[in-house]
Formats: structure tokens, sequence, C-alpha cells
């Protein structure tokens, strides 16, 4: 396994207060061979050159040969292809030059800006040539200068091609996509963790924050270098007895590097299960609230005795003192271990205040540690993968009531001095519990059927829960970060070495946000009626598939061509659905805009069947037809994405006003959907009480482009595509301007999922055209990378939001573990599935109340005038009724047409039957589905129906029960 050279973490806090990083020793080359047959192999890709926290001002990629033959790459290629690409890699760039037996040869590629040191002379310098994203895409060595004909999915074995990487969420790999950096702004680079090429990028290649670019001339080991604990020559001679503390050194790095050594400590955790092949030891009678300059723990990696000691043991241990990714132990795979006889004084957990700085962390490496304070779930995204959950210590100084990591352009504005100093303290406040493993739940298929650690489908893991340590646990250094380690392995959540408890935190309804009509935007997830198996088998159209643990596809990965992106088969689908129902239907919303739910269009289908799909979902679980949906508009747009957004509202408590509008003439939603707006009036409320909501899903941060369109992710935390949104959020203004004149009301509420954090650039234009962010500040809808914020928001005109009386976020999803989630069913042997709202999305929905008072509540109707103009939803008062215009009318008198431009208002009555219902009135238009009270009896419309008085044996009204 590679060795790298760089300081501890400590590198990204003082990259991003533009602290330059210094350029790495030499790595020691992996072992193994490769599997394909001219041996050379991808080694390493660094993809965020010149971006904010970059190592290096150049992207790179570095290549090994595993061989004892040198290998010739005249008349070879590194090819790029974009995450979404299908036909020959848009980047090549030509190789010369050989790789000797066991040596390195870099490629430098492009860059993002000027931060970072400059990489060493390069054996291939492809500038600008070679420029792949940093977060997804696929990298291809080939042995050929011409550009490859490539097939999607996984690609061993096809012809001319050496070696591929394929990382993020790309199309084009070997078995599975490696994880990729989080985006440019990320500083790890992709290493080859094995030194072996498997053939499976996702085991393939690991993070790292250490960068090790390595050219021909830059090859070799340095003394204390090791790959695997084990690999290399055993020192000869005599061991030399030491203290731990003495191998351990003050420094991150051990000052006995590659020296033999015997030491004797007090084993308190031990894993000869799950992979971490070792246990740790320490100084008997060290710890408590103990001061020292030099830690008394250590790792003994020792995989073939650790079965041998017990926690509690006291042993002598032989072995060579090493480093292994930055962190210092004793390799005694060639060594000695012995359980002792003699007494030992006890190992007491370390107590006091958590360190902040890496420096003061690597005192304690290795030690047994008991937190206190204040300990807070901060991530639990990789617990169904790898069993880790992400903690936060405390509150942050910065922004006032958070306890958690915010992402840093969620609370101040890109590049600001506040954005800087979160991101350091986020580093400084977190930590990562492991479950004593390396075990890759999702990919190991052995692993699927044990239980994941910490977690069960009753009692889950949520973002913001409290955390309370129960036992102590061992401060560990591993896969680039910090990590609390368990005693013992954990599998399962009732397992007795499981360290703390975690406090339940869900809720069954949003806040209370009061006000007449409550309005809310909620991304469904990609509901997707039209499945997987229904394009292939009835459309013609053929889909990949991610799969549960038996091999079942669950939900449809990549389908072509722009096919659906949900559920795989129509049970898969019923699970997302009940998921989404059961969270929309006690949101306790009346309108409600909806995200990411299929465009049936793009399928032949009417454009409105998803939509009329969810809403008879949503009437089916109440047992009442309550939702309706909001038509689309005749006019559409010319190219529609396959997804689209929407309305569905409650007809007993609003009604919409004219035809809903999508924005069909702008350019700046060439990539994103169109807004679509539509007018809302209270159900007996007067034209005072009509608003225009407007729905939008602006283009997503991914897909970083190299095209000079400018909006390239310039590594300010605001992703890729950024000048996009912003020309969105301008349009989106514009749009709404004029539709507050053509609806008549200055009360504006934009909503939906911006793909913009709270304080970045498109946000702020909505600020400086006058339109408020309703949410809390310390309320988040979204989790990434460890980092909450808020893509999805409510904003309110100043008209709009004088009527506010309050906003919530109801945190279901974003928090929730995505072991839950219906994508994930029968991923593990343990059943996380459940038909409740939790988990029924990645986003949370946003909630706020409005005041809409009924006319005549202190807010009554004007009487109607004779000369006065009035459109459709306008109310008015005559002749002791209230009417409301069904279209635009001038001069026609209320009442006076059966059939007229005016509808009277039934008063409300009480019916045992039904409870309150409204009489029935000749003018009104009835839909199907209303109830009234003609007569003394109640009845419900069968269907459309005006005129028609209610009684009739084959009218349009069916009986519903006495009064």
């Amino acid at each position: 396994m590679r060795t790298h050279h760089l300081a501890r973490p400590t590198a990204l806090a003082a990259a991003l207060l533009a602290t330059a990083l210094v350029a790495p020793a030499a790595a020691a080359a992996p072992v193994g061979t490769a599997d394909d047959g001219a041996g050379v192999v991808i080694n390493e890709a660094y993809l965020s050159g010149g971006s904010a926290n970059a190592a290096y001002t150049h992207k790179f990629v570095e290549l090994f040969n595993p061989t004892d033959e040198a290998v010739s790459l005249d008349g070879w290629s590194l090819q790029y292809r974009s995450a979404t690409g299908e036909s020959t890699p848009h980047g090549l760039t030509e190789l010369t030059g050989t790789v000797a037996p066991g040596g390195h040869f870099l490629i430098s590629g492009g860059s993002n800006g000027d931060n970072g040191a400059d990489l060493p002379t390069a054996d291939v310098v492809a500038g600008g040539g070679f420029n792949p994203s940093g977060s997804r895409g696929t990298i291809v060595l080939a042995e050929t200068d011409t550009r490859l004909s490539l097939p999607t999915g996984s690609i061993i074995g096809v012809e001319n091609v050496a070696d591929v990487l394929g990382y993020g969420a790309t199309n084009t790999y070997e078995t599975a996509p490696a994880t990729a950096p989080s985006g440019n702004s990320d500083p790890k680079s992709l290493n080859r963790a094995e030194g072996v090429d498997t053939d499976d990028n996702s085991a393939d290649f690991k993070l790292s924050g250490s960068v090790t670019p390595t050219s021909s001339t830059g090859a070799g080991e340095e003394p204390g270098d090791g790959g695997e604990p084990g690999d290399g020559e055993e020192p000869s001679g005599p061991a030399v007895e030491v203290e731990i503390a003495e191998i351990q050194g003050e420094g991150a790095r051990t000052p006995l590097a590659g020296e033999r050594v015997k030491t004797r400590g007090v084993v308190t955790a031990a894993f000869p299960s799950g992979g971490l092949d070792g246990f740790f030891i320490q100084t008997p009678g060290t710890g408590g609230d103990m001061e020292s300059s030099a830690s008394h723990g250590v790792f003994v990696y020792a995989p073939t005795l650790v079965s041998e000691v017990a926690v509690d043991d006291y042993v002598e241990v032989t072995g060579t003192a090493t480093e292994y990714y930055d962190l210092t132990q004793v390799d005694a795979t060639s060594g000695a271990v012995s359980v002792l006889d003699e007494p030992a004084e006890a190992v007491k957990p370390l107590t006091g205040p958590w360190p902040a700085a890496d420096t003061e962390r690597e005192k304690f490496e290795s030690m047994l540690w008991q937190p206190e304070g204040d300990w807070y779930v901060g991530d639990n995204y990789s617990l169904n993968q790898y069993g880790e959950v992400g903690l936060v210590f405390g509150e942050s100084d910065l922004v006032a009531g958070e306890r958690l990591l915010p992402q840093p352009t969620d609370v101040a504005p890109a590049g600001s001095e506040l954005a800087t100093a979160v991101a350091v303290e986020n580093a400084q406040r977190s930590i990562t519990l492991d479950d004593g493993s390396t075990t890759d739940y999702v990919r190991n298929n052995a692993a699927k059927g044990s239980p994941l650690p910490y977690l069960d489908a009753d009692t889950p893991i949520r973002v913001g829960a409290e955390a309370t340590f129960t036992a102590p646990v061992v401060l560990h250094y591993g896969f680039g970060e910090w990590r609390f380690q368990p005693q013992e392995q954990v599998t399962g959540a009732d397992h007795p070495a499981v360290p703390a408890s975690f406090s339940d935190t869900r809720t069954k309804a949003p806040a209370e946000v009061g006000g007449d009509v409550k309005l809310a935007s909620f991304n469904v997830l990609n509901y997707f009626p039209t499945t997987g198996r229904e394009f292939v088998d009835e459309l013609g159209g053929n889909c990949s598939w991610y799969t549960d643990r038996d091999g079942a596809p669950v939900t449809t990965n990549r389908c072509n061509p722009n096919g659906p992106r949900g559920a795989a088969d129509t049970e898969n689908f019923a699970r997302q659905e009940a998921k989404i129902v059961a969270a929309i239907n006690a949101l306790g919303a009346d309108v409600v805009s909806l995200e990411e739910i299929e465009n049936s269009a793009a399928f032949g289908k009417d454009r409105d069947f998803a939509l009329a799909t969810l809403t008879a979902a949503l009437n089916e679980d109440l047992g009442s037809d309550a939702w309706a949906f909001v038509p689309s508009p005749a006019e559409l747009p010319a190219d529609e994405d396959v997804i689209r957004t929407a309305f569905i509202f409650k007809k007993a408590a609003v009604k919409p006003i004219d035809e809903s509008v999508i924005l069909t003439d702008s350019d700046a939603f060439s990539n994103a959907r169109e807004p679509l707006a539509q007018a809302f009036q209270a159900k007996h409320g007067n034209a005072d009480t009509r608003f225009l909501a407007i729905v939008n899903h602006f283009k997503s941060k991914g897909s970083d482009p190299k095209d000079g369109s400018g909006n390239a992710d310039s590594g300010d935390g605001q992703g890729a595509w950024n000048a996009a949104r912003v020309g969105q959020a301008e349009a989106l203004v514009a749009f709404a301007d004029g539709l507050k004149r053509e609806r008549n009301t200055e009360k504006v509420f934009l909503t939906g999922d911006f793909n913009s954090y709270t304080q970045e650039d498109p946000m702020q234009v909505f600020y400086e055209a006058g339109y408020a962010n309703l949410g809390a500040k310390t309320e988040h809808t979204y989790l990434f990378a460890g980092l909450v914020g808020s893509l999805d928001h409510i904003l309110g005109s100043e008209a709009a939001t004088a009527t506010v009386t309050g906003s919530a976020v109801w945190d279901i999803n974003a928090d929730e573990p995505i072991a839950l989630e219906y994508s994930r069913y029968n991923n593990n042997v343990t059943d996380f599935y459940a038909a409740d709202p939790y988990r029924a999305s990645d986003h949370d929905p946003a909630i706020v109340g409005i005041e809409a008072p009924a006319a005549g509540g202190g807010n009554s109707s004007a009487a109607w005038e004779k000369s006065a103009t009035y459109r459709a939803g306008d109310t008015v008062s005559h002749a002791g009724a209230e009417f409301d215009a069904l279209w635009w009318t001038r001069g026609e008198e209320p009442g006076s047409r059966a059939y007229g431009a005016w509808a009277e208002r039934g008063e409300s009555l009480a019916c045992a039957a039904v409870g309150d219902a409204s009489a029935w009135t000749s003018t009104a238009v009835y839909h199907g589905g209303e109830t009234v009270v003609f007569e003394g009896r109640a009845f419900e419309a069968k269907w459309y129906s005006r005129n028609q008085a209610p009684g009739g044996a084959w009218g349009p009204w069916a009986p519903a029960g006495d009064c």
C-alpha cells in the first residue's frame, strides 16, 4: 500500500487559511501485479489541482509498473470521458517514454486556479488537454493513441484498454466506480489502495488527504516507508527495549521508523476479525486526566497473533516501528507477542476536554479515551456501508446555536472569511465513531449477511441526535481521519461492545407553523410510476440496475435513452410510493410543490400521468378525495427533462386561479427544469387571500463542465454550474415580476430545490430583489459529505412574507440513515424498510403558514359594483350571499344567470352524516368529490355538474346520509 508523507489533515485547515502545502517526498511502490498483460496501472489520480484547498496547482495521473520488466508507453494514451458520455472520450493525451520496473510515471494535466504547490517535473505535460472532473468521470490508460469506442458499465477486458479508473457517479468503470472527492474544493486524491489491480475500482482506489505525485525520477523508498503492514525486509539484530511513548515520539511520525523494538503494554482493544488485524496496547497506569508530550498507546499489527490476546491482557510485543498511513504502529508480522503473567497497573481512560488541534490529538493517538461533554451525530451516510457514525463535539463558536457541521456557504457568502473559518472549525469539531472493522457492507456479499453495526429499524441514528458514551473508546487514525474505535468489533445494534447510545429525535409531524393555508415544498426523489422494467419490456429501452443482496434489481442505475430514474419494478415502486404518501399526508400542508416527479410525456403518456398517480395514492391513503393536482398548462417547453415540477393541493383549503404557467422562453433553463407558476386563493377567502406560488428545480452542482462557459467549479464551495444557477435566479425574478401583474397579486412564494445553499450567489439574487428566505437559520434540508445546509427553500416577496405566520423544516429525510430508504431494501440481513415517512426522500420538506382568513371573518369581501371589473377568483358580496367570479366579468349581476360568471358560495351547515358541509347552490361549479347539504341530506358529487340539484336517481349526486 502507498505510504504518504504529508502531515495529518491539519493541511486541509491550513489550506483553507491560504497556507501552502509542502510537496511530499516520493512514495513507496505498491506491491502485487496487474491483471492485464502490460502490467502498468493507474496508481493515483489528483483531480482538483489549483482549486481552493488544493495541494498542487495542477491535476495529475500517476502510473505504476509493478512488473520486473520495463514497459514502453510509446503509442499509448491517457483518455478521459465524462461521467455521462457515451461517445469516444473527448480528452486524449498521447504518451511517450518508458516506465521502469517498479517505477512511476507522472502525467500533469490542467488547472482550476493558482492554489497549491508546483508539481514535481512530470514525464508528460498534458496541460489543458487533460482536465477531468473533480467528482465524477472515467480515466482510461489505453494501449493506443486512437480514441477508443467504449461501452458503458463495467468494461473489464476491453481491447486496447490497459487500465480504467471510473469514479463518482460515472457510467463507465471496472466492476463499480471508486468513491470520488466531493468536489473541486475537496483536496483528496484517489489512490490505489492495495497496489493490486483487482479490476474493481471501488475496492482498488481509496480517497486520501495525502497527495503524492511521483515521476520516473522520483520513485523509491525512504527509511520508515512501508506499504501493507508486514511488507519489506524485517530489520535484523536484537530488538531495542523501549517504552511505548518512545515509539510514538513527540511528533506525528515515529522517530524509530524501521527499527526493531520490544515494548510492553495492556491490551485496550483487540480485533481478530473485521480487517484491522491487530490490537491496541497502552502503558500500564497511564490515562486519566494526565498531560503528555507523547502518546502512551500504540497499534500492533499482528494478523496471525491477534487472536492470542484479549482486552486487559498485559503483553510484550516485538516488531518493527512503522508509519502506516500516518498511524504509528508496531508491525509484529515477523515478530512476537507474549501474554505476561506478572501484574500490571490498570489503564485508565483519558478524560478532559476534546482537543481541537491535530498536534494535541497526536499526543493521545491509540490511547483509551472516555469522551465527555456534548456530542452529536453529524453524519450517518457511511453507516450503511462502513459502519461509521460521524460525530460532532459541542456547539459552533461561529454559528449561533449550530450543533452540526454547516456547509460554509449555507451560513456565509462564498469566499468570505467566515466561510473559511467555518470550514476550519468543522474539521476541529468532527471525528468518526468506527465499528472496529474495515468491512464494506455494500460490496462485500458475505458482510451483507451480518447485521449493520449500531443500527436497527426501531432506533435510528439520526443526524442531530445526542450521543452519550457508555464505554471508553480508542483514539485511532485511519483512512485519512481521526476515529474512535470500540474495544472490539461491533456487529448489530445490541452488540455488547457498542460504546455509545443515541437519542431518538424523530417527530410525527412538523413544528406548528400556524396560518389558514400551509404551503410546502417536497422533493420526491425520482418518483417514477414508469419503472425500469416497464421501460425495458414495453418501451424498448435498456437499463442497468442497483441490486439487493440477492441480486434482484431495486432501482435503476442508468436507463437509455433518457429513461426512468426511479424504481426497478412495481414492487419496489410500491415501497417508494408508500413512504412518500405517508410523508405528504402527515405533512399537514394544503399546497405542496413537488420536485423530481416523472414527466410522463417522456414515455408517450399524458404529461400528468405520474402526478395523477401520486394524487390518487394520497387520496386512497386518506380514504377521501381530499387532494387534487394542478393540470399542465397548454403551452409547454419544446424540450423538457425526464423529471419535472408540479403542484398538488387540498380542495377544501384552496382553489387554483387561472391556468398554471411554465416559463417557456428563457435560455437560462436549457439545462434545468423550467419554473412552474400557479395562483391559489383560500377556498372561502376573498381575492385578498390570493397568492402566487412558483416551483423550481435549478441546475445541480455536479457534472463539472470544461467548455469555457464559466460554469466550471471554481473551488469556492458553490460547485459547478454556479453561473447557470445565477442566470436562472435572474430569469425567475423577471418571470415572477410579470406574473404579479397578470395574476393581480403582490404575494409571491418561490419554492423548490434551488441546488444553492442559503448564502450562495443565486440566493443573493433573490435577496437583492426583495425576497426573504423563510427558513430558520439552524434548520437544514440536506446532508452532503457530513455537512448540513439547505438546497430547498421557500422565499417570499415583501407582501407574501407579511402574511407568513411561521415556518419549519420537517427533518424526516436528510437526517435519517440511508439504510431506511426504499432503494436500499434487502441490502442487509436486517430489514430496515417501513412504510412510514422516514427517509422517503433525500431532501427534507419545508413548510410555511399563511394568513388567509375566510370571507366574513373580519376580512369580508367587498360589495359587488356594476361598473367594476372582476377576474377569475375575485369574491364579492351581493344580496346577502358570497359569490366567486369564474372568469373575467363586468356588469353581470351575481345570481342573475344559472350558467353565468358568478358562482354562489353555500353557507356552512352542520350535518350529522358528514360534519360541516356547504349548502348546495345552483350556480356553484362541482368537479366531483365535493360534499354538499341539500334539503336535510348530504350528497357527494360523482362528476362535473352545475345547476343540477341533488336527489335524482340518475344524476351527478350520490347520497351520503341524513343530517
